[in-house]
């Protein structure tokens, strides 16, 4: 693979990260109004959010089976078109069944996506033998901003959701078309993965030299359920803690989330070169740490602007926890990281389900201050597990020597 080759496959993935930002966020943005469109009541609402964490659950399984014939390329080159036509779908249907196929649809695709994106970033990785992993996950926090952007004009100036997704998707669609041409896998010469380890002949599997032990993996999953435990109570619950807890007003209450999507893009901006410099095990603590410290301020905060600085010190503490987890996985199986990534996606899925369920059932029956401290405790669950970022870790997969069980914690 020439140098020129791995920056087109840089960028090309750099792209597709960003358009999924947008499409994520063009999503759940405008729920309420999805919920107008189709006449779906406040019960069964929630069944339609599940649904799509479930089912994207469901397609980063299938993911790994596919990507064991073919190549995480040729996934991610179908499932974004489908994305995109997905979501276009949820804005153009009128029926209670067109919304429950159009997402779905999207859940499935979102699944295979997230999956497939991820898979090439870890392989991208390993050839460039430096830390990338967290730009690419900068440029989706930089598309979700983007879409949250365009959700908001959209609502401003009334728009329906098919006007709103229409241009959006006749533009991104395209392009996502056209920059997938430069997918690559980040192999080197004859087959081998930069660090020498062998790739399945002809597909993108890389089955040489490393059974999956689930076991090894486990650490870098719960650490992936509690960092989205906690991205999800902020997404969910920010804006109603502000105004119901700490009495801000009703405008204030939407800043929060706008504050942590900011600095969740500005400490992915500069969270590979904190990789690069400090190292990864180095990186994640100091992440968990300042998010661990984030909840705990809005906590016990007196009032709304305090509680704007703990979601602050959520968005440049959480960041980094999850694109180097998958790093994390892809150097503990080097051999077989395309199947690591794709089951260590399904907890994703799995943070975002328990997240906000478990913040307001323990808001209800005890008070919101007090549950603000379970994602808490959680992100600094993360400390115990911090050793399986380290570079030593990738001795453990593709066959070589298993760890102590002190190593593994």
């Amino acid at each position: 693979m020439t140098d020129a080759g791995l920056r087109h496959g840089r960028a090309s993935l750099g792209l597709s990260f960003g358009v999924q930002g947008v499409a994520f966020a063009l999503l759940v943005t405008r729920i309420p109004a999805i919920q107008d469109q189709y006449g779906i009541s406040d019960g069964l609402l929630p069944v339609f959010l599940a649904a799509v964490p479930i089912l994207a659950g469901a397609g980063s399984v299938a993911t790994e089976k596919v990507v064991a014939r073919v190549r995480p390329s040729l996934v991610l080159r179908w499932a974004q078109p489908l994305v995109l036509l997905a979501l276009l779908g949820v804005g153009a249907g009128r029926e209670m069944w067109h919304v429950a196929v159009a997402l779905g649809v999207f859940g499935l695709a979102v699944g295979a996506l997230d999956a497939s994106m991820n898979m090439l970033g870890v392989s991208l990785q390993r050839a460039y033998g430096r830390s990338i992993m967290t730009g690419f996950h900068a440029a989706y926090s930089l598309g979700g901003i983007a879409g949250a952007t365009l959700a908001w004009a959209g609502a401003r100036w009334e728009l329906s959701l098919l006007a709103s997704y229409l241009p959006v998707v006749a533009v991104l669609l395209p392009a996502a078309l056209i920059g997938s041409r430069w997918y690559t896998e980040g192999k080197g010469a004859e087959g081998k993965l930069p660090d020498g380890t062998g790739a399945g002949a002809g597909t993108g599997s890389e089955s040489a030299g490393g059974a999956l032990s689930f076991k090894l993996l486990l650490p870098l999953c719960l650490i992936m359920t509690f960092a989205y435990i906690g991205d999800s109570t902020v997404s969910n619950w920010s804006a109603k803690y502000l105004q119901d807890v700490l009495g801000s007003s009703e405008q204030l209450a939407t800043v929060p989330y706008n504050v942590y999507m900011v600095t969740t893009l500005l400490g992915r901006a500069v969270g590979d070169l904190g990789v690069r410099r400090f190292g990864a095990v180095a990186v994640v603590r100091g992440g968990s740490l300042l998010a661990a410290g984030g909840f705990a301020v809005v906590a016990v905060a007196p009032g709304a602007w305090v509680g704007m600085l703990g979601f602050t010190m959520l968005g440049f503490g959480l960041c980094v926890i999850v694109p180097q987890t998958f790093a994390a996985a892809g150097r503990m199986f080097p051999g077989n990281s395309d199947a690591a990534v794709a089951r260590l996606n399904i907890f994703n899925y799995v943070g975002f389900l328990v997240g906000s369920p478990l913040v307001g059932a323990l808001g209800d029956a005890w008070s919101y201050r007090g549950a603000m401290l379970v994602p808490m405790v959680l992100v600094l669950a993360t400390l115990v597990y911090a050793r399986a970022f380290g570079p030593e870790t990738a001795r453990y997969g593709g066959g070589h020597e298993r760890p102590r069980t002190a190593d593994v914690g």
